[in-house]
């Protein structure tokens, strides 16, 4: 995996594990009926608007460095004429 890839996704994996913890936070004052359940809430839910940002940015970051550095599909110009002497033998499948 790229540095700018594996950068964005150890980043996307910690603000993940951090939303976690924020929503269990969360889940366990609106149980406890603690005045704090509310502020946990949004807290939360900004969290999770945070990790799909990061869930995105992984997927942008490995669509840009495919782009600008990833293999050309098209075959290159020496496997062409070996394609066809191959084609032109006789025998050839």
């Amino acid at each position: 995996m790229p540095d700018p890839v594996r950068a964005s996704a150890v980043r996307a994996v910690l603000i993940a594990a951090v939303t976690l913890v924020q929503t269990t936070v969360a889940i366990l004052f609106a149980l406890a009926g603690l005045w704090l359940a509310f502020p946990a809430v949004l807290v939360a839910v900004a969290g999770t608007v945070a990790a799909t940002w990061a869930v995105l940015d992984v997927w942008v970051a490995r669509q840009v460095w495919l782009q600008r550095h990833g293999v050309v599909s098209v075959p290159s110009s020496t496997a062409r004429p070996l394609r066809r002497q191959r084609q032109r033998r006789p025998g050839f499948p």
